[in-house]
């Protein structure tokens, strides 16, 4: 598993702390509803229906049980919808013939990401800074850029694993992250990478 070097983890900080600034400009009504709305989904930050969904990306799929304690304490902690919100949707679901609304819990999605869907944006800078404290974050998790990096599950220890496609995917992710060429595009643009016989990445199903 890739270890962020002192370098990675002052970036990561820093991006934190940028939207913790950003975030604040917007609620003291100095920042435009349209300027925040780009710089809160760089940062993996929708608003859906009801409440905002953070995205935080998990390059290739590697996690480490540091980072799953921290998302745990998000999940907990955060992941807790105002009354009102949380009521409104209730009966916007009931319409529907269910009630069923996880909260303080993480969505693990297919392309190896987590999803937190009930934290309001008013804690959203908290929840940066405690995912910087285990080198994890939410940028180009959103908006037409190229998102997240996925491989094999059982990259590493594979049997039918012709090369590891663990180093190929981190270079990705160094090169594409922040790219200026790379943040605007005309859509989303998804990778995978897949090193053994049996393709167990679905490279079909993305872009390249």
């Amino acid at each position: 598993m890739y270890q962020y070097t002192p370098f990675d983890k002052k970036f990561v900080e820093q991006r934190a702390h940028q939207f913790r600034d950003q975030l604040n400009r917007w609620q003291a009504g100095k920042l435009a509803e349209d300027d925040f709305r780009p710089l809160r989904l760089q940062n993996g930050w929708y608003v859906q229906r009801y409440a905002p969904m953070l995205r935080v990306a998990v390059p290739y799929g590697e996690i480490a049980s540091r980072q799953l304690r921290v998302l745990a304490t998000i999940a907990r902690e955060y992941d807790e919808p105002e009354a009102a919100v949380f009521k409104a949707a209730m009966e916007g679901q009931g319409l529907l013939g269910t009630t069923f609304l996880p909260k303080n819990c993480a969505h693990f999605t297919t392309r190896t990401n987590v999803q937190f869907n009930w934290i309001p944006l008013s804690k959203s800078a908290d929840v940066m800074d405690l995912l910087a404290t285990v080198d994890m974050h939410g940028i180009q998790t959103s908006g037409n850029c190229i998102r997240n990096t996925t491989t094999d599950a059982l990259a590493g220890v594979a049997v039918d694993e012709i090369v590891d496609p663990r180093p190929y995917a981190e270079i990705i992710r160094q090169w594409t992250t922040l790219h200026p060429e790379f943040a605007f595009l005309p859509r989303k643009f998804k990778i995978a990478i897949s090193g053994a016989k049996d393709d167990r990445a679905a490279t079909g199903w993305h872009d390249v």
